[in-house]
């Protein structure tokens, strides 16, 4: 579902609301306001891709099927 995201010139709020295709004009759900803005949305999404070393995503995923301290060489994760 297409989540936008919306100023509204006349009380200063910002809100989300869903439009469809069909749906052309958003009210404010503060002041109901049609005189409204519509912001430019950060969006994050993972493909599924390679993990690049260093990444907010890479020390939350270990290989998968196999143990975390595989490649440790002490059998101790400590000391990876």
């Amino acid at each position: 579902m297409p989540l936008h995201e919306y100023f509204c010139n006349q009380c200063s709020k910002e809100f989300e609301e869903l439009v469809f295709k069909d749906d052309e004009i958003v009210t404010c759900p503060g002041c109901g306001s049609n005189q409204v803005s519509k912001l430019m949305s950060a969006c994050k999404f993972r493909t599924g891709g390679p993990i690049v070393s260093g990444s907010p995503s890479s020390s939350a995923v270990t290989t998968r099927g196999a143990s975390p301290c595989s490649g440790c060489s002490g059998g101790d994760c400590s000391t990876c």
